[in-house]
């Protein structure tokens, strides 16, 4: 599946090219030339130019929380208690492994490729050359973030004695490719367009609630903060993205499309069942203890409300470019509301 949703790149750069010409002449680029960089300071205030390398004090103590237990719905499960305190810790290591692991994919399979086709003006609107310029700055923080996320992720290993396995590909790639083979415009990519611009303005509550956990290594605490400061400029951004890409649709296209955008917000929200299942895994629970605690830890009920109150601010946005104009695209976005 992976593959599928990443082979759309070399062939779709003839088709980009034309689209993009024909486009541009559709639009009103009054939307573009009327663009303002959030990225001013980028060379002194971006987290790659900035910030050092963050790094794992020695001496850690036993019972050092890696990742806050607050944020592990399973944490507090039965069969996860019975395991004893030890594997409750490891636990919450190789959450922060997960974490780690979903932020590095992320970036480099949903984010830089389609942070690329805009600074190339190859995504089929128009930007203009400071847009496309500031989709460079994003390719490079993009890049620094997975970087320092597998770098962290080693060094936790190293420090802890807890291995770091061979992660799969997240859930959120499975997701995205069977919606984007139901995606049928003329925007190349766009699913993937979407996908980015969902990722960069959802609030997460890892990025806002981590920085300040005392209770974790500092060099946890500061790398999410370096990631947090970047997403700020990254955040509007793609906000301003989503006000060029939505009207360079046609309203035939919008209608297609709308009612999958709460299927795409979800595909990034969603718990990732089969990473969290290789967790409970690793710390001894048998096949059915891990499905039990799937099932009672993550009841969809409360997994579609959590991540109705996550996207509250991308849905604002796709409501006021005029997506939930639509009938169905507003009662696709009510049922996830009604959660």
């Amino acid at each position: 599946m992976t593959a599928s949703f990443l082979s759309q790149g070399v062939q779709e750069s003839a088709r980009l090219a034309q689209t993009a010409s024909g486009l541009a002449g559709a639009l009103d680029e009054r939307m573009a030339a009327g663009y303002r960089s959030r990225f001013t300071n980028w060379d002194t205030s971006a987290s790659v130019r900035s910030r050092p390398r963050r790094v794992v004090a020695d001496g850690a103590a036993d019972d050092q929380l890696y990742f806050p237990p607050e944020l592990v719905p399973c944490f507090d499960h039965p069969l996860v208690r019975a395991a004893g305190t030890d594997a409750r810790r490891r636990l919450l290591i190789r959450s922060l492994y997960n974490y780690l692991h979903f932020t590095a994919e992320l970036e480099s399979l949903a984010v830089i490729p389609v942070a690329t086709e805009l600074a190339r003006g190859r995504a089929g609107f128009f930007l203009s050359a400071a847009a496309r310029q500031d989709a460079y700055r994003i390719v490079t923080d993009e890049a620094w973030h997975a970087q320092f996320s597998d770098d962290l992720s080693r060094q936790v290993e190293a420090q802890t004695g807890e291995t770091l396995p061979l992660l799969p590909a997240p859930q959120f790639v499975d997701r995205l490719t069977g919606i984007a083979d139901r995606l049928h415009t003329n925007v190349p990519a766009l699913g993937r367009l979407l996908f980015a611009v969902v990722s960069e303005t959802l609030v997460s509550s890892l990025l806002a609630r981590i920085p300040h956990d005392q209770r974790l290594p500092a060099a946890v605490r500061d790398t999410v903060a370096d990631h947090a400061m970047d997403e700020g400029r990254h955040h509007a951004y793609f906000r301003d993205v989503l006000g060029v890409v939505w009207h360079a649709l046609t309203p035939a296209e919008r209608r297609s499309v709308g009612p999958w955008l709460p299927s795409i917000i979800l595909a990034f929200l969603e718990p990732d069942y089969r990473a969290v299942g290789q967790a409970l895994d690793g710390i001894g629970l048998t096949t059915e203890q891990i499905e039990a605690v799937l099932v009672e830890s993550y009841p969809r009920q409360q997994v579609l409300a959590r991540s109705a109150e996550a996207a509250q601010s991308t849905i604002r946005y796709f409501r006021e470019v005029g997506a939930l104009d639509d009938p169905a695209t507003a009662d696709a976005f009510g049922a996830l509301l009604a959660a």
